[in-house]
């Protein structure tokens, strides 16, 4: 026997429909840290899948000269967004009619990017067009070594310690040039790449209060699982090609909080969710060429260079804190409107590699605090608004748009969109009285991104992209 949906019931049938809801935004964002399953009526359980799609392509810039920030459109990067898919579980049951648990299990946070083909962010191999590039075509394998020892002995033979040292520079320059090219040629045909991947586990305590119960409090402890693998290549990445880091995973804790209220005579209900930061400790092997190049050009020997192109310490990445607003009321006995509207504040984010930072401080203009491998410029603002309706007892569909403001422009090469809008549909059908699938789908168009080294230069242009979402859902719920 089929159930019948009433205007207070009306949340039940489809509240939970856009399983492909707030997903794929700005910074590493991914699942959107949706607590709705929590804020059920009865027991209630969910298992959804997520599939991501996007195409992310642009230029890479023909300019390679370190010292130039300038953008020069060159090749095509292709495709650099991998498929990326993750799965979220919710349970919650009600103890009384005034508290209720829950556990929550989701992917906050995560990335998939792979630069392929014929683009800077590939490693080419060859030195003698290395050097080229590098030079702006001033230089090549022949001509670079003599030119650095000419230099060298015009610089020990300088009385006049102003020009002596404007030689230097110039040697100090050129041996980078050649450090360059070498760590280049020593990653042959390998791509930039870089993978995210987070776990995190939610457990909430509810209770439930005011005349009528229409008001709730809830948080609890969230032990989140973070780790992150980073290969840089190409000549995109001047100093830094060849550089890769693997950071283990790393456990840790933060909390949730939040306060809802409902009115099931109109499928009212509204949610405001706080997330904690998280700080991580994380372990990180980090190898980076340049310097095994540079140590063993001023005398060190094999062993002595590969310590110091190899490290492996400890460092801290905080996820961002995030606050999430949840809301739907019945417009009629058969129709739902939702809103929800989510803020990051990505701009606080960054990471920060030890050997990585300590290289970077080598060079003066970066000051003493060095670079960051991953930093973002604003806060993220994400708004998607929703309606369904319910088409027959079993039934029902429902429509999204959303806006996601993106967290800056230029970004990380890493990941060069600028927000997103998105259209999607989804459709719920209850097969029994108490358990429903639901699939549901959206499509993004991206917003034109700079690709940005922490440096400052511009290494890449991204234009008229765009990806889909896929997902579906099982669901269980019990309201007697």
């Amino acid at each position: 026997m089929r159930t019948t949906f009433h205007l207070k019931t009306l949340a039940v049938a489809i509240a939970t429909l856009s399983v492909a809801s707030v997903t794929n935004a700005a910074g590493l964002d991914r699942s959107g840290q949706d607590v709705t399953a929590f804020l059920q009526d009865g027991t209630y359980a969910e298992a959804v899948y997520t599939y991501i799609d996007a195409d992310v392509s642009g230029y890479d810039s023909a300019n390679n000269v370190p010292s130039s920030n300038t953008y020069v459109k060159g090749n095509e990067t292709g495709d650099i967004a991998e498929a990326y898919d993750f799965f979220r579980y919710g349970v919650k049951t009600d103890i009384n009619d005034t508290f209720s648990v829950g556990v929550l299990y989701d992917e906050p946070f995560g990335a998939a990017a792979e630069y392929t083909g014929d683009s800077n962010f590939v490693s080419k191999g060859d030195l003698n067009s290395s050097i080229q590039q590098l030079t702006n075509g001033q230089f090549n394998g022949a001509t670079l070594g003599p030119t650095i020892n000419a230099l060298r002995a015009q610089a020990a033979a300088e009385p006049n310690a102003e020009i002596r040292a404007g030689i230097v520079q110039q040697i100090t320059n050129l041996s980078t040039v050649g450090a360059i090219a070498q760590a280049e040629a020593g990653s042959a045909g390998e791509n930039t790449n870089v993978e995210v991947r987070s776990q995190n586990l939610t457990g909430l305590l509810g209770m439930k209060f005011g005349a009528n119960k229409e008001f709730q409090v809830y948080g609890g402890p969230v032990a989140q699982r973070i780790q992150a693998d980073v290969k840089l290549r190409g000549l995109a990445y001047g100093p830094a090609t060849g550089y890769t880091s693997n950071s283990n995973p790393d456990m840790d804790y933060g909390y949730i909080a939040g306060i809802s209220y409902s009115k099931p005579e109109i499928a009212l209900k509204a949610a405001l969710t706080y997330r904690s930061e998280i700080d991580h400790d994380v372990e990180i092997a980090e190898t980076y060429p340049l310097v095994a190049i540079r140590a063993i050009g001023q005398g060190a020997t094999p062993e002595q260079a590969a310590a110091a192109a190899n490290q492996v310490s400890n460092y801290e990445i905080s996820t961002p804190k995030s606050v999430n607003l949840d809301f739907q009321t019945g417009i009629n006995p058969t129709t739902l409107a939702t809103a929800k509207v989510r803020w990051v504040p990505w701009g606080d984010f960054k990471i920060t590699p030890p050997l990585y930072n300590e290289v970077s401080k080598l060079n003066p203009i970066y000051g003493p605090d060095g670079l960051n491998l991953v930093d973002y410029d604003d806060d993220q603002w994400q708004v998607e608004l929703g309606l369904s309706k319910r088409l027959a007892p079993a039934l029902a569909v429902s429509g999204t748009v959303g806006w996601d403001s993106g967290a800056g422009d230029p970004t990380t090469s890493l990941g060069p969109i600028d927000g997103y809008y998105s259209a999607g549909l989804g459709a719920k059908y209850n097969f029994t009285e108490n358990w429903a699938v639901s699939a549901g789908g959206k499509y993004l168009w991206f917003g034109d991104a700079k690709g940005r080294l922490p440096s400052g230069k511009i290494v890449g242009d991204f234009q008229d992209n765009d990806g889909f979402i896929l997902g579906m859902k099982l669901s269980y719920q019990d309201t007697k």
